[in-house]
Formats: C-alpha cells, structure tokens, sequence
C-alpha cells in the first residue's frame, strides 16, 4: 500500500520538515514509521500504473495524494502540472517523499496526517488519488466520507486496491481485511451527485521493486462529482 505538516495538520508549502503538527493516532504513525524505517526504501520510487492510466486525459487541477508514501506518485503528478498536496500517516515516510521532490525540483504540500483528522479545505480538489491506501474502516464510514467530501463538484476520485484482499480472512500476523475501506464500501455510499466512470477488476501494471508486486489484479473505481 502506498500509504500514505503544518499546525494542525493543514497543507503548507514545501519546507525543510514536512513532519510537524501530526494530526491523527500516535499509534497508527509509529506502526507506519517503524515500517519504513525498516527498509532504505519501501516502495518502487515509480508512480503507479493505474493512476497514470486513469489521469492521462485528465485536465490537471488540485490533487490530493492520499497515502503518498515515499511521494513516487505526488511527484510524478506534480511534473504533470498539477498542483498536488500529499497526505501520509509516517513522517519518516514524508521526510523521504520531501526529499526526493527537491531533488525533482517539485514543489509539493505535505500534510502530516491522518486522512479522517486532516484539515483539508472541502470540495476543492479536482483529483482525490489513493492508491492502495490503508483507511482504517469504521461504524461511521469516516474515511470513505472524507475521501467523497474532499472532491469538487466536477471533479473525480480514483480509489485503486488489491484485488482479493477484501475477501480474505485475518492473518496469522494480525493484518484483518475486515478492518479497512475497500472500494465497495466507497461506492456504497454513492448518491446522485456521483456519476460512476469505471468500477472493475483488472490486471495491475505494477512498478518493478517495492512492496506489494506480488499483487497481480487491481480494483479500481473512479467516480466524478457532478455537484
């Protein structure tokens, strides 16, 4: 998974730490933190396949990176045009996507947070990317909510996940699919306003390296806001 810096956890511009102000459970950063900090680098340091298929005829806007990682996806839509603020529960996670963007010569808004606890203006992004993002999942729909809420009238979200995982039983080392937002559960809650543009299983055009390549089929649902 992807996943995923100012005062009360609202994007500012590029600085030398993009980890300030953590906004979300101390408990989920370390787990996330300790994770990264395992490995020089846990993930390609590529953009995902799906998000560069799905984005290519899009107009770039404001985009929000949700679960951006080591930044491999924020950068590459930043070189795109857009003008992307990217959201992540790890600082040590933040601190190397920061770095790699400077060294890209990016500029990129780091946001220190959990998406449910995140300050971020509503309805104000024409692109919401999460891409293979751990949400946890909770009675209030919280983080499906806040993924819908982020996006402009006009505007789409892209949610891409693991094919399979959803339906699989708790693990042995304690990962339980049962407690995170899978794309149904997102297109569960869509109204009216929504329109929906792709909903489907299909093969994953996976970055070489990184976590996760065993993975062969994505799911992907991308849906616009119509107001």
């Amino acid at each position: 998974m992807t996943d995923d810096t100012a005062a009360a956890g609202s994007p500012a511009p590029d600085s030398p730490s993009p980890t300030d102000g953590y906004v979300g459970d101390p408990a989920v950063r370390a787990e996330w933190d300790n994770r990264y900090a395992d490995r020089h680098q846990l993930w390609s340091g590529r953009p995902n396949g799906a998000l560069m298929a799905e984005v290519a005829a899009l107009t770039p806007g404001r985009v929000l990176d949700v679960g951006c990682g080591e930044g491999a996806d924020a950068i590459w839509l930043a070189r795109g045009g857009w003008d992307v603020t990217a959201l992540d529960v790890s600082g040590v996670a933040l601190e190397r996507a920061a770095g790699h963007a400077r060294d890209a010569g990016v500029d990129v808004q780091w946001v220190h947070a959990a998406l449910t606890d995140a300050v971020l203006p509503p309805a104000s992004f024409d692109l919401v990317s999460a891409q293979y993002p751990a949400l946890l999942r909770t009675p209030d729909a919280a983080a499906e909510r806040a993924l819908l809420a982020a996006v402009a009238p006009g505007g789409v979200l892209l949610l891409v996940h693991h094919a399979g995982m959803d339906t699989q039983h708790a693990h042995e080392s304690g990962f339980d699919p049962a407690d995170y937002v899978w794309p149904s559960m997102v297109a569960d809650l869509l109204d009216g306003d929504w329109e929906v543009e792709a909903n489907e299983q299909r093969p994953r055009v996976a970055p070489e390296g990184g976590a996760g390549t065993h993975h062969t089929d994505d799911l992907v649902l991308r849906v616009r806001r119509l107001r």
